[in-house]
């Protein structure tokens, strides 16, 4: 039997609401995607749906209907811009959005169905610090921070690294500073949050570079379009596809690490192998 590759799984979180998770997630998918990677993104706002809003894509099933038993995660599935595919979440939904255990459980198992036609899964994390956030971070690979330059982000940024290390023991983070007017201030923003975590965590931070303020992102939402395909040469859109390069070469797992986590049975197959 062919060894099954192991399928990167990416969370992108922030903590605070606002600071660009959902345009990266989405950016960096359809760069992927034109690199020739099939690619999930997963709307993980559970409650408060906004991938498919931000691409324009009417889902006629959600999340929802898959913890109802209603259809599969194949049937949920929609496709995007360069044939990235998209799990909606559902909106306004207070029952998905205080999810537990157990359900948390059931959908990373869900994806197992799925995983022959993946080579990357992106989950775009609600905001917050809620368990629906950290139960999808434990469960991915890497997780990607998103951060801009407001004290509530750092601050935001720094209580949710704090309570993944203490809770989940993660200590791997990757850092993307976002709507910087130059390389030097998403550095300086990159260096904030390095010195508060140095001084009370035990965590190590991996810069993975910055997205200026462009007017085209705006630009971009109201047309419910990528950045990378509605204006490809912007300063913005080089900036994610960058950003996805770097994170198409993390390292996959060879093993299990021992806790809830997406594709767990290609993990194992690939250390039996």
């Amino acid at each position: 039997m062919a060894k099954q590759s192991p399928i990167q799984v990416i969370a992108v979180t922030g903590g605070k609401g606002g600071v660009g998770k959902s345009n990266l997630s989405v950016n960096v998918a359809v760069s992927m995607a034109q690199a020739g990677k099939r690619v999930l993104v997963f709307d993980g706002d559970l409650g408060l749906a906004n991938i498919d809003v931000l691409l324009g894509i009417s889902a006629q099933r959600t999340i929802a209907d898959v913890l109802d038993g209603q259809c599969d995660l194949k049937e949920v599935m929609v496709e995007g811009p360069e044939g990235i595919k998209i799990i909606p979440a559902s909106s306004g939904t207070a029952r998905l959005a205080n999810m537990g255990a157990i359900e948390h459980a059931g959908i990373i198992h869900a994806f197992s169905d799925i995983a022959d036609s993946l080579d990357v899964l992106i989950i775009d994390t609600a905001a917050g610090i809620s368990s629906n956030v950290t139960s999808f971070v434990q469960a991915a690979q890497e997780a990607v921070l998103v951060v801009c330059d407001e004290p509530t982000s750092v601050t935001d940024a720094y209580a949710l690294i704090k309570l993944l290390n203490r809770d989940c023991r993660l200590d791997r983070f990757n850092i993307v500073a976002n709507m910087v007017r130059t390389d030097q201030e998403g550095k300086s923003l990159f260096n904030k949050l390095v010195k508060v975590t140095e001084r009370f965590l035990d965590v190590n931070l991996h810069y993975l570079g910055d997205i200026p303020q462009d007017e085209v992102v705006r630009k971009s939402v109201q047309r419910q379009k990528a950045v990378v395909t509605a204006y490809p040469s912007s300063k913005a859109a080089l900036a994610y596809k960058s950003i996805a390069k770097k994170m198409m070469l993390f390292p996959v797992p060879s093993g299990p690490r021992g806790h809830m986590e997406f594709f767990v049975e290609r993990l194992v197959g690939a250390t039996a192998a």
